[in-house]
């Protein structure tokens, strides 16, 4: 037992010293057990899945999609590393929330748009989440892991990172992307995607006094404990009055760089007018999920009636009303809400998902494969991997049942389980 201890730890430190590295913003050496080309690999694969997971793209008004790419390439052109393959979506979420994948992949909020006053305020949370991708943050926690895993793992380390193919440790599971962005950043981290974060404002052009009018409106929402804000962006980037007072002095420090430096309100109304319009439809939309969600499904009708009268365009809108409809046993009609919604946006997995099952509860077991399949290319999950195990069945296909099946039973969920139940019948 003491010679494997021995080894575990020679082994740890061995797998340390081989990976150690300097951090590209701060310039402090630090471990780096993920190359870059595994950073930018991370986030490629799971930049797509991701955003359908946090509730897919905003497809609706594709000039302020534009414009939040132009602010934050502004930035990532400043940044300490200009050279990542930097992206940047508007998430059609209500939840006030932004995040950062490894290799630049970074998601705003529509939600937190509408929360903000100006550009240099879009800046600052835009130059927030550059720099955790900058900075390594998200690869530094998967490096963490990764050493946790080593100790459980003791026998199994190797004498050197080199020697590890460690990609396959990291990647694996469509949750994946959505694990590491809503996992809570570090006091550390926070401080320095803020100060960093400001340094690339004022490079860029914009007003640092963004971040700090953003900082305080985010204390203001901590301090009313609102739940939406709690769950969205507080849940992964804790506001504070350290953090705001940090960013009082960075403001200070950077007052000489930015004579001509710009807070952009003019500028940032126009860009999200569009977005502002459809508010209370958005607010329609998000209480009939809750009132679905709730058990009151006539309520959620009503509501996501109000919501399509003001704005037919919106996808989700549609969406909703398939799934509502299709709580109530009323499948030919949400298989219509469900053609409406995909013509507005074919590219989202839940459209497809709710068609699907549509689609087999009337019988249409062609049409339900094709888009229960569409589904889960989209992101894979349990309900479409069930469902796909039941045709197959059906269709006496046991084999490929069974490995529907056996990947459903991966999730924690009704479906999960009666995947689970459905596999011990066919074992």
């Amino acid at each position: 037992m003491k010679m494997l201890k021995h080894f575990f730890l020679l082994s740890v430190a061995a797998l340390v010293l081989a990976g150690c590295g300097v951090n590209p913003v701060t310039g402090e050496r630090q471990l780096a057990l993920v190359s870059e080309r595994e950073e930018i690999s991370i986030g490629e694969q799971h930049y797509g899945q991701t955003q359908q997971s946090m509730g897919g793209a905003y497809t609706t008004d594709e000039a302020l999609t534009r414009y939040v790419q132009r602010v934050g390439q502004s930035l990532a052109e400043v940044s300490d590393r200009p050279n990542l393959p930097y992206e940047f979506v508007v998430i059609n979420d209500s939840t006030p929330n932004a995040w950062a994948l490894p290799g630049g992949k970074i998601g705003i909020n529509r939600g937190l748009l509408l929360e903000m006053d100006s550009e240099a305020e879009l800046a600052a949370v835009l130059g927030h989440e550059i720099v955790h991708a900058a900075a390594r943050h998200g690869a530094q926690r998967m490096e963490r892991g990764l050493l946790l895993q080593a100790g459980i793992m003791a026998v199994g380390i190797g004498a050197s990172a080199a020697e590890r193919d460690i990609g396959p440790l990291l990647v694996a599971g469509a949750g994946v992307g959505a694990t590491l962005i809503m996992q809570r950043h570090s006091r550390s981290h926070e401080l320095e995607a803020d100060y960093y974060g400001m340094q690339y404002m004022a490079r860029a052009g914009y007003d640092p006094q963004g971040a700090v009018d953003l900082m305080e409106t985010f204390l203001r929402m901590y301090d009313r404990r609102e739940p939406s804000w709690l769950e969205g962006m507080f849940a992964s980037h804790p506001p504070s009055r350290e953090r705001l007072e940090a960013n009082r002095a960075t403001a200070q420090e950077l007052e000489s760089q930015c004579g001509e430096c710009v807070m952009g309100r003019d500028a940032y109304q126009q860009a999200i007018a569009d977005l502002r319009d459809r508010q209370e439809a958005f607010e329609a939309h998000d209480k009939a999920r809750k009132a679905l969600k709730d058990g009151k499904p006539d309520e959620a009708l009503r509501l996501v009636d109000q919501a399509i009268e003001r704005h037919p365009d919106e996808a989700i809108f549609h969406g909703l009303r398939g799934d509502i409809l299709g709580k109530q046993g009323r499948h030919e009609q949400a298989v219509q809400s469900y053609d409406r919604a995909l013509s507005r946006n074919p590219d989202f997995f839940a459209f497809h998902l709710g068609r699907g099952i549509s689609h087999r509860e009337l019988g249409n077991n062609s049409q339900a494969r094709r888009d229960l399949q569409r589904s889960n290319d989209l992101l894979p999950n349990a309900i479409a991997h069930n469902a796909l195990g039941k045709l197959a069945l059906a269709a006496g296909n046991r084999d490929r049942a069974r490995g529907h099946f056996t990947v459903a039973a991966q999730s924690d969920s009704p479906e999960g389980r009666e995947a689970q139940a459905l596999l011990q019948r066919l074992q």
